[in-house]
Order: C-alpha cells, then sequence, then structure tokens
C-alpha cells in the first residue's frame, strides 16, 4: 500500500466493530460501529470520501457478516477483503488440523503479536471470550484455550440459578465479595485472572513474554504478576500484516 492509498480495517466481533482508517501507515480515524446503532453507522460511512481498500477481520455471524459487506460495498464500491485463519501465515504456523476453523481474530492477534516481539509468547484477547494462546519461538502455535467472558460468565450464573440475584452495580476486583453483588463480579474476576494464571504456569518453565488485548485486557494485564503488555489494536494490526503480506 503506498502513502497515498486509504485503508478502511475492520475488527468485527459478537456484538459490535472496531474500525480504523489508515493512509499509508498512519491512523487518521478511528470509531466503533454497532448495526443497531444509526449514529455509529454514519460515523462509519462518513470516515472517508474514498477507499483504496477495505480489509476486516469477522467472528460474526455469517448474515451480519454478509449485511456488514454490502453496506461497505455499496458506499465505496469495493470489494471488502475477508481475513481467514491459514496453515502458516509470515512463519505463523497452525497448529490446527483444519486451520481455516480457527477464530480469526486469535490468528491475527498472535500474527501481530510476533511481528512485535521475538521469542515465546502468550497472546491473551479479553472480549465476549477469553482467548489464551502460546507461540513457540519458531513461531508455531503450541495451543490455546477459549473461556468464556466475564458478560457471558455472568448470564450464564444469572439464567441458570434461582437465587443469585442482584440490583446494585459492582467492580470486577480479587478479593472476597461482602454482597452477592461483589460475590459475582469478583468470582468472575477470579476466573478470568486464574485462567490466564493457570495457562501461563502450565506453559512451563520456558520464559514467554505476555500480550494482552481486548476490552478487557488492561485489567488483567494490571492485575497479574506476568512479564506482560497491553496491545489495544493487536487484532487490526495483525489484519495490516496479513493483507500487506497476501
Amino acid at each position: 500500500m503506498s502513502s497515498a492509498e486509504r485503508c478502511l480495517q475492520l475488527d468485527v466481533g459478537n456484538s459490535s466493530a472496531k474500525w480504523r482508517l489508515l493512509e499509508g501507515d498512519e491512523i487518521v480515524a478511528r470509531g466503533l460501529y454497532r448495526s443497531e446503532d444509526e449514529q455509529s453507522r454514519d460515523n462509519l460511512l462518513a470516515c472517508s470520501p474514498r477507499l483504496d481498500a477495505i480489509w476486516i477481520s469477522s467472528v460474526a455471524k455469517d448474515e451480519a457478516q454478509q449485511e456488514l459487506s454490502a453496506m461497505l460495498r455499496r458506499q465505496w464500491q469495493l470489494e471488502p477483503w475477508l481475513a481467514r485463519s491459514e496453515a502458516e501465515t509470515l512463519g505463523l504456523i497452525n497448529s490446527y488440523s483444519e486451520p481455516q476453523r480457527m477464530g480469526v481474530d486469535r490468528w491475527l492477534a498472535m500474527l501481530a503479536a510476533r511481528q512485535r516481539y521475538t521469542g515465546r509468547l502468550c497472546v491473551v484477547d479479553a472480549g465476549s471470550a477469553l482467548t489464551i494462546d502460546i507461540v513457540a519461538a519458531d513461531g508455531r502455535h503450541e495451543g490455546g484455550y477459549i473461556i468464556p467472558g466475564p458478560q457471558l460468565m455472568e448470564r450464564a450464573l444469572l439464567l441458570d440459578t434461582d437465587r443469585v440475584r442482584f440490583a446494585e452495580t459492582a467492580e470486577y476486583a480479587l478479593q472476597p465479595g461482602e454482597s452477592t453483588a461483589e460475590a459475582v463480579r469478583h468470582g468472575i474476576a477470579l476466573a478470568q485472572a486464574g485462567a490466564v494464571t493457570m495457562a501461563l504456569n502450565l506453559a512451563g518453565s520456558e520464559p514467554l513474554k505476555s500480550i494482552f488485548t481486548g476490552g478487557g485486557g488492561q485489567w488483567l494485564q494490571r492485575h497479574l504478576n506476568y512479564d506482560g503488555e497491553y496491545v489495544a489494536d493487536l487484532v487490526l494490526d495483525g489484519l495490516q500484516c496479513m493483507g500487506r503480506a497476501r
């Protein structure tokens, strides 16, 4: 992509999409899109009068993805390119026997992490789901974990129990809770932090760098005593790497 070209990049999740507009290597605009939010849709469609490329990472349902692609196609008369997990990209080697079945957000996050750091890595994406992936220094994906995120955990608890109910608000924290609201939220926080801690402990004694992303990634990075860093745009950075290499 030359310095004059404009590329719209989207990281599409289950409930919303992060987007950013790049002119060359410079981010000139960014935002959050929700299909039911008219203002967020208008902001996305008004981000640039012209585009040279549209790149998408999506884990949304097929119907939602097709609807979004059609909207972008109408606005800019461009065919969006959808990233897919591959058997190998830029030295990152997929552990799945069917590589395309790996969530593309996990693949792109690992790809971006490898571009930023050398050595063995643990990539933690804390969103609707908490994903934890270990990548060897030579680029081999050693395997990973997919765990319900905080909202999914809380919803399951409230839907499937009769007496766990609360109306008050409570923050996520690691100390024992002193009300039902605190006990639920603190228990979920403990489960999320505990899962990452256990995964890192099971990864063995070989040193590794931890990279956190996603809406809950910064909280986890702050509360875990590991050599870690938070990178907000890790999936979009991976999309940039893959889009340029394709």
